[in-house]
């Protein structure tokens, strides 16, 4: 007689999702009504953060928001999968960890030089090339019997990265150009981060719609995703070109050492980039085995739109949390929310915890990093020159890929480094990242007379 064993499936609350987003969306709409910078508008003029600005560039504004966020859909429709396509293609988890290993030790090295090129050419131009790669790979995924080529996972890593500070250092060089206020930048440094998140809760809905059965050869969110690539060649190429000020300050070498490499606070900035970036890289490749470990159940296509809404609801909370009349001064709150993610990941590394507690620790970590990237980029512009923008990021984002490599060599083989060691590495990292912005503050007065003077 055999013995039947049951599997019970944990259900995620359907009100869990609705209350986040819920909650994210009446941020943003009951701003205008409670912020003090909206009260000092002049009167007749708009206090939605959708329509500060002067006109030239509202207009781009608007139009850069949108091309954002169809490039945050592009970005989700090509990861949309994750495991599941290297499944498809035969991979087993230890060749799925050479692979991307092999991948991210090509990319290692271009990864980090494509943000002194940006910086060099122009970040318009640059915006074209990142295109151009999707445009790239998605044409060729659309096909079955090239979707597992190697070559793939080399250009979308490498535009995944450009991705990370491209679109920022445009955006930087206009609002530059057009002499506008730094509270329209501040608004549309947390509005990038709302979109990217709304972004990708809808490319996957997207993928839900337009995926179909491998058997035709042909796949359709691919092919959506290349035509939308076309459609973001399209208008950059038409966008207003921008001139490029590199050598403004001298050379670009001596300029990179002056103002990044010998100046504390840059470098402290480069440390919390890249903590914060290999701790949300360390996430995305280690969520799922953490809740279904144990052969626990979960339908984790429900759970994933959760931490977005929270990543949402963490950079809708942004404006509310800086200026004179915030509770906090700018930097302790940047503290907070590092400390809050370090600690959410520290829960998870340490202990075995129930499903409902793991996604409550995640989502607490998502809006942390909702939080954490529009306050990052802010502080890039008070205390770097627009010029290295690029490259500053392109070497921060290079420190942590590095380790994120390390990490997926030793994943690739059968003796491989547990994965709460590597969460609470992300932890650590997360908290010593908060302890570095702490020391900010000794600057903070010297930093606002001469922010615009570096």
């Amino acid at each position: 007689m055999g013995v039947v064993i049951e599997r019970e499936e944990w259900a995620l609350t359907p009100l869990a999702y609705p209350l986040l987003s819920a909650a994210g969306l009446a941020a943003v709409l009951l701003l205008p009504y409670f912020s003090a910078r909206a009260a000092a508008h002049a009167a007749g003029s708009s206090p939605s953060p959708f329509d500060a600005g002067a006109g030239p560039f509202l207009r781009f504004r608007r139009a850069f928001l949108l091309l954002f966020a169809l490039a945050s859909v592009v970005e989700g429709i090509q990861s949309v999968f994750g495991e599941d396509e290297f499944v498809r293609c035969g991979l087993g988890r230890e060749q799925m960890a050479a692979r991307l290993a092999a991948t991210a030790a090509a990319a290692l090295f271009p990864g980090a030089i494509s943000g002194v090129i940006s910086d060099k050419i122009g970040p318009r131009r640059f915006c074209i090339f990142y295109w151009v790669l999707q445009l790239a790979v998605g044409t060729l995924k659309s096909f079955s019997a090239l979707r597992c080529a190697w070559i793939n996972n080399f250009i979308l890593t490498l535009a995944s990265s450009m991705f990370s500070f491209c679109f920022e250092t445009w955006l930087v060089v206009e609002h530059e150009k057009q002499d506008q206020k730094q509270d329209l930048l501040f608004d549309t440094f947390w509005l990038m981060t709302f979109f990217e998140s709304v972004s990708l809760i809808g490319s996957q809905e997207i993928t839900n719609v337009l995926v179909s059965n491998d058997d035709n050869g042909f796949l359709l969110p691919y092919a959506f995703a290349a035509t939308l690539s076309v459609v973001g060649i399209l208008y950059t190429r038409n966008a207003s070109s921008t001139t490029q000020h590199a050598s403004a300050i001298g050379s670009y070498q001596k300029s990179f050492f002056a103002h990044v490499l010998r100046d504390k606070r840059v470098l402290i900035l480069v440390l919390a980039q890249a903590s914060i970036h290999f701790a949300v890289s360390a996430f995305w490749f280690l969520w799922a085995p953490t809740i279904v470990a144990d052969g626990r159940y979960a339908q984790l296509s429900l759970i994933y739109p959760c931490f977005l809404a929270s990543r949402m609801l963490g950079s809708a909370g942004f404006p509310w949390f800086y200026g004179a009349t915030a509770p906090f001064q700018n930097e302790d709150s940047l503290t907070i929310a590092y400390v809050g993610a370090g600690i959410s990941l520290s829960i998870v590394a340490y202990d075995y915890q129930e499903i409902g507690t793991l996604v409550i620790l995640f989502c607490i970590f998502h809006a942390c990093v909702g939080f954490i990237l529009p306050s990052l980029a802010r502080l890039r512009t008070m205390y770097l020159p627009n010029e290295l923008r690029g490259g500053m990021m392109s070497f921060s984002l290079s420190l942590a890929n590095a380790a994120i490599f390390i990490f997926l060599l030793q994943d690739a083989h059968p003796r491989s480094i547990a994965h709460s060691t590597i969460l609470g590495l992300a932890s650590c990292g997360l908290l010593g990242a908060g302890g570095c912005i702490c020391m900010l503050r000794r600057w903070r007065k010297h930093t606002r007379q001469n922010a615009r003077s570096l």
